[in-house]
């Protein structure tokens, strides 16, 4: 069993991308499931075989603690962690080939408090893998190019599974595709486009953070993916497969 965290920023097509995942996986005869892991969402473009808010209530808890939304959401991902047992137990009665986890919306919740680094270590899965979206659209300028990988790397730091970095919205972003997979690639080009850059103290800061996501290895290029049209999704699969399966196709 091969098991896929969908991680990002709210609003980068971590749903959509779940969605097209189990339809990619399904139309090369392999089983694979899908969990919604946001107890606060109200809307999926998917139908979850397994459904965390069939065991968190969001509004209970505002009820039950008398908390605002804010608190109640905190509370909501926190409790996460204590379900993982049960959420296991319902994948093994499916038996499935590539699990899709998608985790809530608000990464920081799910990241950066001990809840969900807790899920993903103690899921239990032959191999694991994390997609960090980044959305298209926020990514065409150099700046915050770099504070998206930046991010990226500090959810891998806190998930510590090997991770791959899609950049969602493609279609919406053609024109600035070749350049902004460029900086992925190009050191020189990123730093003089941020020399071009008017704020000179964030684009010194940016300088230095990409020196050390180069020379640690850590500035790979995103896989361009356009949830409408799944153009990106073979290029997308194949890394995928590198990771999970080594290459090789899951045998039935």
């Amino acid at each position: 069993m091969h098991t896929i965290f969908i991680t990002g920023t709210a609003g980068s097509g971590k749903s959509l991308l779940t969605a097209r995942l189990l339809e990619w996986y399904h139309s090369n005869d392999v089983v694979p499931i899908s969990i919604n892991l946001d107890p606060g969402v109200s809307k999926l473009h998917y139908d979850p075989d397994i459904d965390v808010r069939e065991f968190i209530d969001f509004y209970s808890i505002m009820e039950d603690y008398n908390l605002g939304p804010n608190g109640s959401l905190i509370l909501a991902n926190d409790l996460i962690s204590t379900k993982v047992d049960e959420i296991q137990k319902e994948v093994q009665e499916f038996n499935p080939d590539y699990v899709i986890i998608d985790t809530p919306g608000q990464i920081e919740l799910f990241a950066f408090r001990s809840s969900g680094p807790y899920f993903v270590s103690n899921f239990y899965s032959d191999t694991k893998v994390a997609l960090f979206t980044m959305d298209g659209t926020l990514a065409t300028s150099p700046i915050s190019f770099v504070s998206l990988m930046f991010l990226s790397q500090s959810i891998k730091l806190r998930l510590n599974i090997p991770q791959i970095n899609v950049l969602t919205k493609r279609d919406k972003i053609i024109d600035k595709l070749p350049e902004i997979l460029n900086w992925s690639s190009s050191i020189t080009t990123l730093q003089n486009s941020l020399s071009l850059e008017k704020d000179t103290e964030q684009s010194l800061l940016s300088k230095d953070i990409i020196k050390t996501l180069y020379k640690s290895g850590n500035m790979v290029s995103p896989i361009a993916m356009s949830n409408i049209t799944m153009n990106g999704m073979v290029n997308l699969s194949a890394a995928l497969s590198r990771i999970l399966t080594l290459g090789e196709e899951e045998q039935k």
